[in-house]
């Protein structure tokens, strides 16, 4: 790995530089302004400018002056590299957010309201756009499916015996720690145990080197992506693990929390990645024999 792929990884690390790096390359000209940057981001201009400065140092962007503003733009010789780490920017695609409500309407006709199914969506679209999330409009159906189906269960009068107990694995980016833990879980458990995650500040893709580690033991990451912490998921959970996210995830009682002190895999080399990946196996085991177990469950 040369010294530019380093930098790379280390500056796209943060998911604050990620987001920078995908608004600018979505932009029309591939241009971006600090200013403009700290209103789409809802940041204070002085971090907008940190991250910036970082990037620049880096050598991932370029700055051109131009009077009195300033512009960024992906440096011409970081567009392989920034593309090797974030994937390519995709087209946009249109979303028919009432086609989605339509659908899931159906889905969960007699279970929940429409008013709500809509709002739940609108919300989703909301959050994964701003996220910069990929095949935009199949993950919003995906993820507000998701909040939709822990909003029934945690609104059902009582939970019956036969329902599989609920793992909600939360990290900061949910593309690393919390993705190997759920892929690894649902391998061993199948139907048995239903599996959530989420991140405290989700980027916008799983990380390459997760999917590869993943692979290599047997597990698949499906069509899993980095989706945002909500309540419903916590509400909905027996058991929550958090992995570095602080206080992030609300407290509800009758859950089971736990937090797993793990190293973070962002910017770490696949040998690495590896070693967390065995670590977080030996917990779920763990986990799964507890789980299997007299288990207290929510009501």
């Amino acid at each position: 790995m040369d010294a530019g792929t380093d930098a790379a990884l280390t500056s796209l690390g943060d998911p604050t530089r990620a987001r920078i790096l995908h608004l600018m390359r979505t932009s029309p000209d591939g241009r971006v302004l600090v200013g403009r940057l700290a209103t789409e981001l809802g940041l204070r201009q002085p971090t907008v400018s940190h991250h910036m400065k970082t990037l620049l140092t880096d050598g991932i962007v370029v700055r051109e002056p131009e009077g009195r503003q300033v512009w960024y733009s992906v440096a011409p010789d970081a567009e392989q590299r920034v593309d090797a780490i974030l994937g390519r920017p995709r087209e946009t695609a249109a979303v028919d957010l009432d086609r989605i409500v339509d659908d899931l309407t159906t889905r969960f006709d007699g279970r929940i309201d429409p008013t709500e199914i809509r709002e739940v969506v609108a919300d989703s679209h909301e959050r994964l756009a701003a996220g910069g999330s990929a095949l935009l409009a199949s993950r919003t159906f995906s993820f507000a499916a998701s909040r939709l189906e822990a909003i029934a269960r945690s609104s059902a009068p009582a939970i019956d015996a036969d329902t599989p107990p609920s793992v909600l694995f939360v990290c900061v980016q949910n593309a690393g720690r919390s993705q190997l833990a759920a892929g690894i879980l649902r391998h061993l458990a199948g139907d048995a145990v239903t599996v959530r995650t989420a991140g405290s500040a989700p980027t916008a893709e799983v990380r390459s080197t997760i999917v590869t580690a993943l692979d290599e033991i047997g597990v698949t990451i499906g069509d899993e992506f980095p989706k945002p912490l909500t309540d419903e998921a916590v509400r909905a959970a027996d058991v929550v693990i958090t992995m570095g996210c602080g206080d992030a995830c609300p407290v509800y009682p009758g859950r089971r929390y736990l937090d797993w002190d793990l190293e973070d895999p962002v910017g770490k080399p696949l040998a690495a990645v590896r070693g967390i990946r065995d670590d977080i196996e030996r917990r779920v085991r763990g986990l799964l024999a507890d789980l299997r177990g007299p288990v207290a469950r929510h009501g």
